[in-house]
């Protein structure tokens, strides 16, 4: 028992030595001179015209947000369909637990307008 425990705590020494040892030698290998051209917004080698910081809308990233929770929710029900017949009810009550779940978010997006495009 106390093998398997002490083989998780190598590994989760071994994984915080990687970041921490990442981060540390990112920050001491990372070029310090700063200059007018490294300040300059890049828009692959074209200059820019007008104002460099444009704000983006927040209904972009909020379709790319929807997206991606629709994504993942196809995701978790496509292993579920294959193994459909061999879960019994409890899976299935489960599965309509969790798209309740997120019919009631797609409801409230829709009713915050997120699905309009203006």
């Amino acid at each position: 028992m106390l093998s398997v425990w002490g083989a998780v705590l190598i590994f989760l020494i071994v994984g915080v030595i990687f970041g921490v040892g990442g981060m540390l030698a990112g920050y001491i290998l990372a070029p310090r001179r700063k200059s007018a051209q490294k300040s300059i917004a890049y828009e692959c080698g074209v200059d820019t015209i007008g104002p460099t910081w444009v704000q983006f809308r927040t209904s972009y990233f909020l379709y790319a947000l929807l997206f991606v929770i629709f994504d993942v929710e196809i995701i978790y029900l496509y292993p579920w369909a294959i193994k459909f017949q061999s879960l019994g009810l409890f899976a299935f009550v489960e599965m309509i637990i969790f798209l309740a779940i997120l019919v009631v978010g797609l409801w409230y997006a829709w009713k915050e307008g997120a699905f309009e495009w203006t």
